[in-house]
């Protein structure tokens, strides 16, 4: 029982990255219909630059604070100077263009840093506490769900309570009528890729420490299961983002904990494929009805 409550715990914790990284690939989805899958690497780039930062300054905090605005900054001009240009005739033009763009900054990050591990600090202790004789979260996984919650708290507000946030839903919804209206859907756009690469740049700088360390394909795996994440919530759906992400966490937990590391990644395909043959919309799918 002990073992049990231990994986869940620890199996939320790691969940709440994937769901702020999935939380980021539905902000991109909703506002301009792509998956963005450079959002892993843009998210190491930030990271490169929170290490470059704290190096320099000695203040893990002010490495962060700069990868926050560096994400901001590269997502607002990856849709700018990259996304936009892009003929959308064919859906699948940006996602090669996507495909494209991470081997374009996964080269320059080996050329720039190297590509061995660097060791990735983290703002507190990884030991986890104990509570009643059991070991429960540690204080960086409790850091980890603050921050994730209150970023998600932060967007849900944004998108429900200002008018910014409702701008930005109907240039993504229904963006001739938002242009009719006077929304500059074009910003609308890029600061939906600014958010949402600033959520990614989050969650690399708090994944990035549980793993081997810093590296130019550090969040390869990471992509993986946020996208299964915000595949099994639902692409159109920030809270199916969440329930997805922490439904990934729990299942690496559980499988890692219970049947061996190994099989992990076959855990997290199985979950995929079951969701897409069972609700290929997601768990929190919209259903629309189809005219006979």
């Amino acid at each position: 029982m002990d073992r049990f409550v231990f994986l869940t715990l620890d199996g939320l914790s790691r969940g709440a990255v994937y769901a702020a990284f999935a939380l980021a690939l539905v902000l991109i989805w909703r506002a301009a219909r792509i998956v963005n899958f450079a959002q892993g690497a843009m998210a190491v780039a930030t990271a490169y630059v929170a290490h470059s930062v704290a190096a320099a300054t000695g203040s893990y905090w002010w490495g962060f604070l700069a990868a926050l605005v560096a994400g901001l900054l590269l997502g607002a001009l990856v849709d700018v100077a990259v996304m936009r240009l892009v003929d959308s005739t064919s859906p699948l033009n940006p996602v090669i263009v996507a495909l494209g763009l991470v081997l374009l900054i996964q080269a320059v990050l080996g050329m720039v840093y190297g590509n061995e591990y660097r060791p990735a600090e983290a703002p507190f202790s990884r030991a986890a506490l104990t509570l009643g004789g059991v070991g429960v979260l540690s204080p960086y996984d409790l850091f980890v769900l603050a921050a994730v919650g209150a970023v998600v708290v932060a967007l849900a507000w944004m998108f429900a309570r200002t008018g910014t946030g409702l701008r930005m839903r109907a240039a993504a919804f229904a963006p001739a009528v938002a242009r009719l209206l006077g929304v500059d859907v074009g910003g609308m756009l890029t600061l939906g890729w600014a958010l949402a690469s600033g959520v990614g740049a989050l969650a690399g700088l708090l994944v990035i420490p549980t793993e081997l360390g810093l590296h130019p394909h550090a969040m390869d795996l990471v992509f993986v299961s946020a996208f299964t994440a915000a595949v099994v919530g639902g692409l159109d759906s920030p809270p199916g983002a969440v329930v997805g992400g922490l439904a990934v966490g729990l299942v690496l937990s559980y499988v890692s904990g219970y049947a061996g590391s190994d099989l992990a990644p076959l855990a997290v395909l199985v979950l995929l494929l079951a969701v897409l043959l069972i609700r290929p919309g997601g768990l929190f799918a919209q259903v629309t009805a189809r005219r006979v």
